[in-house]
């Protein structure tokens, strides 16, 4: 194995701080990209390296990204929920990282819901 050099190093630092930039702090957007069992198996760590990579090609600053467990619908996976400020939230099913960067640049981007990808827009939970 190579050693490692301080450059190299530095690299790797910028990297993972780029990285954690995207994924912490308040903005604008948080995407949570659904990363369970399920959701892996059929590709949802594709769909997250994707959507990570067009938000740093684009500099959008403003978009959080995260991650959870299974959202409890293993056979629409992969799955992503967008929560735009100010905005109910929308689940998105059956993802590749083709249809995540038509969601980015529609509804992350422009604000326009991507209907034919969307199962649900608002809240599951109760009061």
């Amino acid at each position: 194995m190579k050693k490692l050099k301080i450059g190299d190093l530095e690299k790797i630092r910028d990297k993972v701080r780029r990285t954690a930039v995207l994924r912490q702090g308040k903005a604008r957007a948080k995407v949570t990209v659904h990363m369970g069992t399920c959701g892996i198996a059929a590709g949802a760590r594709d769909v997250l390296t994707g959507l990570l990579k067009d938000i740093r090609k684009k500099k959008l600053d403003d978009v959080i990204v995260t991650t959870s467990g299974c959202a409890g619908l293993c056979s629409r996976e992969p799955m992503a929920t967008v929560e735009i400020t100010g905005k109910p939230p929308v689940k998105y099913v059956d993802l590749t990282p083709e249809k995540m960067r038509k969601i980015l640049e529609r509804h992350i981007v422009k604000g326009d819901i991507v209907n034919e990808y969307a199962l649900a827009i608002g809240s599951e939970r109760t009061h």
